[in-house]
């Protein structure tokens, strides 16, 4: 019962890291680093259409722009995780 329960737990951590991983990924691609803008900013960029549009993320699932989102905020110049480029 103990390996079980092992397994589902440890099953689940791996798939909230690769998701991390996917949404970090995806940000590369499209050369959106958090460190570059403040958590204000960030929310306006997925706030106007223009925005969007500029930055290509018209053609994501909302689903997947709330995860960029909240990964792009969360990691932000002025949040407590910055991740800067080239550090």
């Amino acid at each position: 019962m103990k390996y079980i329960l092992f397994i589902a737990i440890l099953s689940v951590f791996s798939s909230l890291y690769a998701n991390n991983i996917t949404i970090i990924r995806l940000a590369q691609d499209l050369h959106l680093y958090p460190g570059t803008k403040a958590i204000v900013q960030w929310k306006r960029v997925f706030s106007s259409k223009r925005h969007l549009k500029r930055y290509k993320l018209t053609a994501l699932s909302n689903e997947t722009k709330e995860k960029l989102k909240s990964y792009l905020i969360e990691h932000a110049i002025d949040s407590k995780q910055p991740i800067v480029p080239g550090l």
